[in-house]
This record gives structure tokens, C-alpha cells and sequence, in this order.
């Protein structure tokens, strides 16, 4: 039966969030926490939008490895928010074990680790010992990373040039963008040097490893990230007093005869003062109304990329760090999830991260058993001879928005040309990559415009930096 619901005479202003990923819980909380009515509708079983948990028999499996840095204070407010801080810590220090086994006379392992010296000296003792570059390698590093630190991520004629141009002519060899810089973009941009943003990869790169000593620290949920993103995030909103509608996909958005909006679902109409709009480009392209943003169909232009996760539970213990970047071998970044799973009766299990996998993302899971398998034990010799007692593979083909060079122009901020309705999401223009960050930021930017055009005050503390 459809149902509408009015604003109340004289009641706070109902606003409608539509996605309950991070961006759209970040921007219910901000919204309620400043005194609105707000509803929450989101048309999965769950919240937590990419970066969730699902089951498999007793394990309890994350769609992917996620990872935070110290500079990332937008999420990092959301875990305080959801009072998850303590299930997600952060290293004491960088320190990221690098293990090369392209190498002729046999695997070897190299750390980037920082000191507690100030910027670039904190990472200038691991440079100088990182075993995976040549001498000369290492010193145009940091020839390259002091001409990065001169660029305003924000000029728009950074955002036209893709980095491994850049990276050439600043000296750097394809084995520095392999064993460097590619190490760390790859995993953060989701791309490769040639398929990256100048303009994205300088502001990752300034702002993780050269702002401040601790900025590239490393966390990581030591819990499913079910637990951060849709149980807690579930019970912050809840306390904030948010109506949360699940399993609930929203057919239109459309000006109200009375001013404001209407918000259909296949069960109700609900009128609101306020509508964020907080789903992916395609999506939100599907539901703007005509004429409340430039040009909307350069939504569609922004790209996607994959991410891959291989998963490999062994019957014993074969790795001893948490995790480990790998270089000369198809295998990116390997983490231990073993505890956060749940896994019983003795053994490991393993998780594969692999980003910018356009060419593996359709493979079938007898191809990618075959490719892996034999890549984990030259990685690590202890699972040579280990039973695998599980082997498969999680696939999100449009993980995130493609960070190639243009992209910044095709990216719509959070404020529309129509009274009452934003947008967020990772996609808008956030300034950072697709990142779990740049999701939170939105959100509160979104909740930050609206709250201003109501005339309401309610000031976050990062809304300034945002």
C-alpha cells in the first residue's frame, strides 16, 4: 500500500538519504545529530555499500581487504562515531614489509618503515636501505618526491596529465614505478601510473607521505567490517533516532506540489525538505530530476574500475606478518584474516588483494586457483605442501570510480542547482581517490551544505578541512 509522509507543521525538516553506504550513514548521522527527522533507504539486506562481510559456512568473509591511513580523519571520526575505533587500530608506525621474488638469485624482502623525524626525513632511512632499487634509483625518489610536494593537487591542469608521464620526466625507471611508486598508488588509486590522474596520485602522495611523519601509518579492521559499517553503523543510527529502511530501492525523486521533495519506493511516498543522494554515478544519474545539475550525463563518463580478492584458508600457519606487498609476481598485497574470520580448527587463512584487475576480474576461479596457488608458495615457503582446505574469490567489478586523467572535471560537488537535494558519494568531488575516506567526506560535505541552506548550525569538526 502507498503511503505518504508530510512534514509535520512546525516539526524539525525531514530529510531522505538514499544509499547506506558510508557516505549515506555518514550523512544521515550528521543530518539527525543536527536535530532533523531523517530516513535512511537503502535497497540491500545491509549498510556498508562495497565494504561489507557476508558468510560462508562458519567464516565470516569481508567482499575485500580494506585499509585506512592515519590521515584519513573522515573515516577515522566515523569509527569514533560508531564507536568502532578500537576494532580498527592503526600501526605505531609505517612499516610495510616488501617481499621481491622476480629477483635471479632468489626471493628478498625489503621494509618501507618510517622514523619519527619530520618530513621527508622519516622515510629517508628506508629508502636508502630499500633493497628492491639501485642506488641511483633511490636517489631520484627523492629528487621526484620533492618536486611532488611543490604541486597543488587541486590545479586543474594536474588532473589532465596521467602520473607515469610525470614520474618520466622527473627520472624515474619503470623498476622505481614498479618496486615504488606503483607499490603505493596502485593500491590506493586503484590504477596504474599510466592509467592514474596526476592530480589524484599527487594528493595521495602528499598527503600519505609527506605532510606529516605518521600520516601513512596503516589500519585495518582486526574485526569483519559487518561489524563497523552495518551493525554499529546501525546502532549509531538508531541512537540518532534514524528511521532505516532496508531492501528499499527508490524508483524516483521528484519536486513536491507543496515544495520540497517526494521520494517513491515501491511501498510509500515520502515527502522531504531535504534529499542526499548518496549511490553510485549510474544510479544517481538514473534518479536526478532534469536541470539540478550541468550536464548530467558526464556522470556516465566517470569509469570503473575492479578490485579481485583471492582467498586461500590453509591448513596451517604459512605467514607470520599480518600482511606483505609483493613485487615480480602476479600477487599484490597478502593479508592474514585469519582471526577476524572466525576460522576454526587450526590452519590460516589468507587474503589476496589485487586492484586494477581489469584483465583477471571475469577469470574463472579454476584459472585464478591455478595462477595463485603456485604464487603464494614462492612468496612463502611454508605453504609449500600445505592443504588447501578452501579456495575462492570475491569480485567487485565497479569497486570504484576509474581515476584516470580527466576525471576531476567529470566529478559533481555535493550542492545541485535545486533547493534541498545533494549528492555524495566516493564519485563526487571529493578530491581524494575512491576510498573509504573520500566516502565519509562526501557525506559530511552533503550533510554540511544542506544544513547550511536550512539555516541550521551544526559544525563538524573536520567540516572545515572537508
Amino acid at each position: 500500500m502507498t503511503r505518504s509522509m508530510p512534514a509535520r507543521p512546525g516539526a524539525p525538516g525531514h530529510a531522505v538519504v538514499v544509499g547506506g553506504g558510508l557516505a549515506g550513514v555518514t550523512a544521515a548521522l550528521q543530518l539527525a545529530d543536527a536535530g532533523m527527522r531523517v530516513t535512511l533507504l537503502e535497497g540491500r539486506p545491509r549498510l556498508g555499500g562495497l565494504a561489507f562481510s557476508f558468510r560462508r559456512g562458519d567464516l565470516t568473509v569481508d567482499n575485500g581487504q580494506h585499509v585506512y591511513l592515519r590521515c584519513c580523519t573522515a573515516y577515522r571520526w566515523f569509527l569514533e562515531r560508531v564507536e568502532g575505533a578500537a576494532l580498527a587500530p592503526l600501526q605505531s608506525r609505517l612499516d610495510v614489509p616488501v617481499l621481491d621474488v622476480g629477483r635471479a638469485a632468489g626471493p628478498r624482502l625489503g621494509r618501507l618503515r618510517r622514523t619519527a623525524l619530520p618530513v621527508p626525513l622519516h622515510l629517508a632511512a628506508s629508502l636508502a636501505t630499500y633493497p628492491h632499487l639501485s642506488l641511483a634509483e633511490r636517489a631520484s625518489v627523492g629528487r621526484a618526491a620533492m618536486a611532488l610536494k611543490k604541486l597543488d593537487p587541486a590545479d586543474p591542469a594536474l588532473d589532465g596529465v596521467d602520473f607515469a608521464t610525470w614520474l618520466g620526466r622527473h627520472g624515474q625507471s619503470p623498476r622505481t614505478i614498479e618496486a615504488l611508486w606503483d607499490l603505493v598508488g596502485v593500491a590506493t588509486l586503484n590504477a596504474t601510473a599510466p592509467n592514474a590522474s596526476l592530480g589524484l596520485a599527487a594528493m595521495v602522495f602528499k598527503t600519505g607521505l609527506l605532510s606529516e611523519p605518521g600520516a601513512a601509518d596503516i589500519g585495518w579492521a582486526h574485526v569483519p567490517l559487518g561489524d563497523l559499517h552495518d551493525t554499529l553503523a546501525r546502532k549509531a543510527l538508531d541512537s540518532a533516532g534514524v528511521r532505516t529502511e532496508l531492501r528499499t530501492r527508490v524508483g524516483s525523486i521528484s519536486p513536491s506540489a507543496e515544495g520540497g521533495w517526494e521520494v517513491e519506493t515501491a511501498g510509500e511516498r515520502i515527502a522531504a525538505d531535504t534529499v542526499v543522494l548518496a549511490v553510485p554515478q549510474r544510479e544517481t544519474h538514473g534518479l536526478l530530476p532534469g536541470g539540478v545539475i550541468e550536464d548530467p550525463d558526464r556522470l556516465l563518463d566517470i569509469g570503473t574500475a575492479p578490485i579481485l580478492n583471492v582467498h586461500v584458508v590453509y591448513d596451517r600457519k604459512v605467514l607470520r606478518r599480518p600482511f606483505f606487498a609483493a613485487l615480480g609476481s602476479p600477487v599484490q598485497w597478502v593479508f592474514d584474516r585469519t582471526e577476524s574470520s572466525g576460522l576454526k580448527g587450526g590452519g590460516q587463512y589468507l587474503a589476496v588483494s589485487q586492484s586494477a584487475a581489469q584483465d583477471e576480474i571475469d577469470a574463472p576461479v579454476a584459472e585464478l586457483r591455478e595462477r595463485y596457488l603456485p604464487e603464494l608458495e614462492r612468496l612463502l615457503p611454508a605453504a609449500r605442501g600445505a592443504g588447501v582446505r578452501d579456495f575462492f574469490v570475491t569480485r567487485e567489478r565497479t569497486a570504484t570510480f576509474a581515476p584516470t586523467p580527466g576525471v576531476g572535471r567529470l566529478r559533481p560537488g555535493a550542492r545541485t542547482h535545486a533547493p534541498g537535494l545533494y549528492l555524495a558519494g566516493a564519485w563526487t568531488a571529493t578530491g581524494w581517490p575512491a576510498t573509504m575516506e573520500g566516502a565519509v567526506r562526501s557525506g559530511i560535505t552533503a550533510a554540511g551544505a544542506a544544513l547550511s541552506e536550512l539555516g541550521r548550525v551544526h559544525e563538524h569538526p573536520l567540516q572545515e578541512a572537508v
